[in-house]
């Protein structure tokens, strides 16, 4: 099976990051997806960092059954920082029979080289990138193993959802209900 493997801190999941999942599913040869949350970014301040549990917890609500996106907690049992390369040879020995792609916007494909042993993920994967505004050409659009795809591009952020709720605004829509019904009401961001 071909597993895309969507990597975040999903801090919170918002209706981008499905919408993106959602265009893999339908517009690549993907099977599935999976949410990949990471305890912890080293390219990443993990200041304001919710708790992987939670982050989890609100990934499983807006993925609400989704017959082929699915959320892993794969990362949490493994070395911190997380490194990409690592959690890749962790899945492919747990899960042999499945090829795995990740998916990545543009401007974590212009950073690409700081990746640890990013060689050996391009030598084993496939890489598909969806667009951001401001996309500056990487060394890496022309690579053969690099997907660029025609995904709309989707500007929101979950930096930007954090301030927002923290300014005590109603953004309920950039989120699935069920995600925004339980940040509000756990008063989650607020601080």
């Amino acid at each position: 099976m071909h597993v895309g493997l969507f990597f975040g801190s999903f801090n919170p999941v918002h209706i981008g990051h499905l919408a993106m999942a959602n265009y893999m599913l339908c517009f690549t040869n993907m099977e599935q997806v999976w949410f990949v949350i990471s305890p912890h970014n080293p390219l990443k301040n993990k200041a304001g960092l919710l708790n992987q549990n939670d982050r989890l917890h609100l990934v499983n609500l807006a993925l609400d059954f989704h017959p082929k996106i699915k959320a892993s907690n794969i990362e949490f049992d493994l070395p911190q920082p997380s490194y990409t390369v690592n959690t890749l040879a962790h899945l492919k020995e747990k899960f042999p029979e499945h090829n795995f792609s990740l998916i990545m916007g543009h401007d974590n494909l212009e950073t690409f080289d700081k990746w640890k042993n990013h060689e050996e993920i391009l030598k084993n994967h496939d890489v598909y990138v969806y667009p951001r505004i401001g996309n500056l050409p990487s060394k890496f659009d022309t690579h053969p193993r690099i997907h660029l795809t025609e995904a709309p591009i989707i500007e929101i952020s979950s930096t930007f959802i954090r301030r927002a709720i923290k300014e005590k605004k109603n953004i309920q829509y950039f989120m699935h209900p069920k995600v925004w019904e339980y940040v509000d009401e756990m008063n989650l961001y607020r601080k």
